[in-house]
């Protein structure tokens, strides 16, 4: 058995499946970077909310503080100090998760002052207990100028001053993820665009594959219908070669028996039948295929001389390789045959000499030189016989003119016709 062949994709088939897989992967990567971007624009928007609630909580903390802090001062009332008990319980908390929610990974400045919020409101909230202490002990007025020193005030300044800070870079770091995700959304569109312009390269790249697939599909069918019709075409031209020759045998067969009572008849019957076989042989000869209806000159010299030709009979052939179309073969047969009976019969056969036919193309204009070396009288007939008006005949249907030249070295004939005309 014989190993299969696997077909070779061709280049269209893998053109095709390479744009699709490439408007698959931008699709994916499309929204893998669209989804990852809104995530993590999500994620920041989340963190950076509990930061800043968180700030707010440390900052509201020492706010209350510090408002409990004056109602005692101001009413020596401890109910006032209310809100600073929440205030201190609030802070630290606060603070922790601030730390936490920042991560020890953030950037070096949220670091610093995570660190020194930390540190001012430690500082403020012991200001704040030393003054509650100082208004416990009945020291109002000393607990009055802690309260007006400068060093509260500037600590409660210097903490709003480091949560504004932090609150701006978290801000800022929410507007770049704000701004990736807007860079993320300002490239779907283009990359849209580009996959549906590959889906549409693809498409038209399958319907061009499909259209040229259906037509090579189509030009199969035909080939196969063409190829069924030559072989009707061939059986038929066959059978009609077949007919012809059967008809050609008739015919010879009718002659002969029509002779076989008349002795006297014989030589005209002799030469009625050579001249049969002459067309004979030229319908074999222009007998080619329907793809090359043509006959080889060589083929069509070559078979006329082969009944006659042998060692004492000498001929010699030469030419170019010449195809003549079929409507050619059959009258420059007859113009051959003529010419080989008369060599045999009154020329150079008969009288041991040398025949010599060559022949060229050039131009579309064939010529071809039969010459008879052997002695002559360098005279032509006297009457012009049936062989002669059938030579002439044949050249009228060659469109073609035919020379012929008689001298006492022997007889020359040219034989010059357009080819295929």
């Amino acid at each position: 058995m014989g190993r299969l062949r696997l077909r070779r994709p061709r280049t269209g088939n893998l053109v095709m499946l390479g744009l699709i897989a490439v408007a698959l992967f931008a699709g994916m990567f499309l929204v893998f970077q669209t989804i990852e971007a809104e995530r993590a624009e999500r994620q920041q928007v989340r963190e950076t909310s509990e930061i800043l609630l968180e700030l707010r909580n440390v900052t509201r903390a020492a706010l209350n503080g510090e408002t409990g802090q004056r109602g005692y001062l101001l009413t020596l009332d401890r109910r006032y100090l209310e809100p600073y008990h929440v205030g201190r319980e609030q802070y630290r908390p606060a603070l922790q998760r601030l730390r936490r929610l920042v991560g020890a990974d953030a950037p070096q400045r949220q670091q610093e002052l995570l660190d020194e919020i930390q540190a001012l409101a430690e500082s403020k909230f012991a200001e704040m207990e030393e003054v509650v202490a100082l208004v416990d002990e009945r020291q109002v007025i000393e607990a009055r100028r802690r309260l007006l020193d400068d060093e509260g005030a500037e600590a409660m300044a210097r903490l709003r001053r480091a949560t504004r800070e932090m609150e701006l870079i978290e801000n800022r770091i929410l507007l770049n993820a704000a701004s990736e995700t807007a860079r993320a959304e300002g490239r779907v569109l283009p990359l849209l665009a580009g996959v549906v312009l590959i889906l549409l390269v693809t498409l038209v790249l399958g319907y061009r594959l499909v259209t040229r697939t259906a037509h090579a599909e189509a030009e199969a069918a035909q080939a196969t219908a063409l190829g069924e019709a030559r072989d009707r075409a061939d059986l038929l031209a066959r059978e009609l070669n077949h007919r012809v020759k059967n008809l050609f045998a008739v015919i010879l067969a009718i002659i002969r028996m029509s002779a076989k009572d008349s002795p006297e008849a014989k030589p005209v019957i002799d030469r009625i039948t050579e001249r049969i076989h002459a067309l004979l042989t030229a319908h074999d000869v222009s007998q080619g295929t329907l793809e090359r209806p043509v006959a080889s000159l060589r083929t069509l010299v070559e078979t006329t001389l082969a009944p006659y030709r042998s060692e004492k009979l000498a001929a010699k052939v030469d030419g170019d390789e010449i195809e003549l179309p079929a409507k050619q073969v059959t009258p420059l047969g007859l113009v051959l045959h003529e010419l080989t009976t008369n060599a045999v019969k009154y020329g150079a056969w008969s009288k041991g000499g040398l025949l010599e036919v060559t022949w060229r193309e050039a131009d579309g204009q064939v010529t071809i030189e039969w010459r008879e070396h052997c002695e002559g009288d360098g005279k032509p007939p006297e009457r012009t016989g049936f062989g002669s008006l059938l030579m002439t005949s044949a050249a009228r249907q060659l469109r073609g003119e035919i020379d012929r030249r008689f001298g006492t070295d022997g007889v020359e004939v040219t034989i010059a016709f357009p080819l295929g005309a």
